[in-house]
């Protein structure tokens, strides 16, 4: 079974993307069968990853309206070894017209169940707003993967992510949780960078990623050329790190045994009683893999 995660938060402008791009490319170079979800109308994933949104005709947003099927959508990431289920400006509509559809917070889980086996990993860029297709993608996936930057606001924006996720757990999706926190466009030379950094780490322990994501020229440039940063520049920090994370997800995936209601566990924890799996300080054992 595909292990599909979100990689999301309600703030703008902190690397979602290009998170999402080079984590697909990472894992796809690492060996891993890896379909990139683009649900942002921005359709930033699908230029990102060398397609042109602006010649599709098929689309997630045919998808959740039932007009297409995952395969017949999907494309391959030029120059990358990922699939894409794209999204242009068309997708904007979908917030209106799935309004009056039934079960219309569960059509992307749906359409995905049917490509279950084709994939490891099924990654969905979200918008940075809680709409009704952020909500269809929480809906869709078994965690959440936050990228981050080590600012102020960042930690405040967090605290509302993280109440986001309580709430479609206990309401929508009772196998979602926070698989971890990734810190990106890192400075180390910011006093401020390094404060923040350090109290994710006392709070979420675990839950933060060990493997850090510098600032880097190399990853802004990337898009430009229609290309993830991991293939565009492959010797750059940025692109390294970015590899590094996907060997240390793999890892902690690794470390995972599905149960038999779908959610996976530590397998040398046993599950706590009540125990809501998108709290923060319900943690995994599993120590990152990767250096920082």
């Amino acid at each position: 079974m595909a292990r599909i995660f979100v990689i999301a938060n309600q703030k703008g402008g902190v690397g979602k993307t290009t998170t999402s791009v080079n984590l697909a490319a990472a894992l796809a170079r690492l060996g891993q069968r890896t379909l990139l979800v683009d649900l942002d109308p921005q359709g930033n994933a699908t230029m990102g990853s060398g397609i042109d949104k602006r010649s599709l005709k098929r689309t997630v947003y045919q998808v959740l309206i039932g007009l297409s099927d995952v395969v017949e959508a999907t494309r391959q990431a030029p120059g990358s070894d990922y699939a894409v289920l794209p999204a242009n400006r068309e997708l904007a509509g979908a917030e209106v017209e799935l309004v009056d559809f039934d079960e219309r917070e569960t059509r992307l889980k749906d359409a995905l169940a049917a490509v279950d086996d084709q994939y490891d990993f099924v990654l969905i860029d979200c918008p940075p707003s809680l709409s009704l297709l952020t909500l269809n993608g929480f809906c869709a996936a078994h965690g959440v993967i936050i990228p981050m930057q080590c600012e102020y606001f960042a930690l405040e924006g967090l605290s509302d992510l993280v109440n986001t996720i309580k709430k479609i757990h206990a309401n929508f999706n009772t196998e979602l949780k926070i698989i971890g926190l990734l810190r990106v466009m890192f400075d180390p030379r910011v006093t401020l960078s390094q404060q923040v950094s350090a109290q994710l780490e006392q709070h979420f322990g675990d839950k933060v990623f060990g493997t850090i994501i510098p600032r880097n020229v190399r990853l802004a440039e990337a898009p430009s050329y229609g290309l993830p940063g991991v293939v565009f520049d492959p010797q750059s920090k940025g692109a390294k790190a970015y590899m590094a994370f996907g060997a240390e997800l793999i890892e902690r995936m690794s470390k995972l045994e599905p149960v038999s209601d779908g959610l996976r566990r530590d397998a040398a924890t046993p599950p706590r009683n009540g125990a809501d799996p998108a709290r923060p300080d319900d943690r995994e054992s599993n120590e990152p893999g990767a250096t920082r």
